[in-house]
């Protein structure tokens, strides 16, 4: 089945001094959350700020809905934007955000504003100014000012920067809940230097590099192509050349990494995420959030062996390997406790069945 796009770049460039951003050709799936990924500096943001119409200068075409190649008022309203910072002047309150919005859009819904911000705990009182809020709090603002409207396409610049992991889930579940509601009519490009933050509701990713689109494609075909990777900080500057987007903390690295190259950081200690059949490829796993072992796989379940056979190169390869099972982090020793259990339970179910 053929995808349409909501946003199509031809030849867009732009330079500054000691970078340029060059995309000769880029299509944004139309019913679909793409992820734009890339380190700071990438070009993630001028990218965004041509598509949404912050910055003109630049060479090429971009069009939007599949005709419109001109971004006047009826785009901008068909267009919703949350960047970095705050847009909102610092001495307005949330209320004035309320009126304003809805003299500046046509399809402005001010119950729906209020309905959000109550849903985010948005701090509304009259005199609380845009200023006084804290910067998780700013964006919760935009957010709720820009879903609030009747818009088909949703471009957001580092959302979950300045979130905490709740109200990360909590950005997940609106965006969702904007793409089922438009009923493959409505679209979303979001960009992170961390796809951890947004990997539940991430359809597409594009992955950026030096002002360029490296790889995109939507993620069921990518994930057998990366592997996302945790590591300890004193690992971080061996693992640089290897990782794509990786995000430094105190608590360590993180990045996407092509499974190919995943030997080269043999003797790092990390934890990989592994698509699951790379390694139970003759399982279908159902692991619950409890990971009880109760209800593991489907049909019959591996032999030991099998599991040592798969397990034991990746044990000899790294310190520490971690495996994430439908969202929940295993040991890989653990994980074979597990399946080695489950067998054993089975084999005694059948020799032994209820009557």
């Amino acid at each position: 089945m053929e995808t349409k796009s909501v946003v199509k770049i031809s030849d867009v460039s732009k330079k500054f001094r000691g970078f340029e951003l060059s995309v000769p050709k880029l299509e944004i799936p139309k019913g679909y959350a793409t992820a734009l990924v890339g380190e700071n500096g990438a070009g993630k943001t001028t990218l965004l700020n041509l598509m949404a119409g912050i910055r003109l200068d630049y060479k090429g075409e971009i069009r939007y809905f599949d005709r419109e190649s001109k971004l006047d008022e009826t785009v901008q309203e068909r267009l919703g934007y949350v960047g970095p910072g705050c847009y909102f002047l610092p001495h307005w309150t949330a209320k004035q955000v309320e009126e304003l919005s809805g003299m500046l859009f046509d399809h402005f819904h001010r119950e729906r504003f209020r309905e959000l911000c109550e849903e985010m705990n948005i701090p509304t009182g009259l005199s609380k100014e845009v200023k006084n809020l804290s910067d998780g709090n700013k964006v919760k603002l935009m957010l709720a000012a820009v879903l609030a409207r009747d818009t088909e396409l949703l471009l957001m610049d580092e959302p979950a920067s300045p979130l905490d992991p709740l109200m990360r889930d909590k950005l997940c579940e609106l965006i969702r809940d904007y793409l089922e509601q438009g009923n493959g009519e409505k679209s979303v490009l979001f960009s992170t230097h961390n796809v951890a933050d947004m990997e539940n509701v991430t359809d597409y990713l594009l992955i950026m590099e030096h002002g360029e689109i490296v790889e995109q494609g939507f993620v069921e075909d990518l994930k057998e192509k990366y592997i996302m990777v945790k590591g300890e900080s004193a690992d971080a500057e061996r693992a640089k050349d290897v990782l794509f987007s990786m995000s430094r903390s105190s608590f360590g690295f993180e990045g996407l990494c092509l499974a190919e190259h995943l030997d080269r950081l043999a003797g790092m200690d990390i934890a990989v995420r592994f698509p699951i059949h790379m390694v139970f490829p003759f399982l279908e796993l159902k692991v619950d959030r409890e990971v009880d072992g109760r209800d593991f796989g489907k049909g019959n379940r591996p032999h030991e062996a099998l599991i040592q056979k798969q397990v034991a190169p990746l044990l000899a390869a790294f310190a520490r390997t971690d495996v994430l099972l439908g969202g929940v982090k295993l040991e890989i020793e653990a994980a074979r406790r597990r399946v080695h259990r489950g067998a054993h339970q089975q084999r005694n179910q059948s020799r032994n069945p209820e009557h």
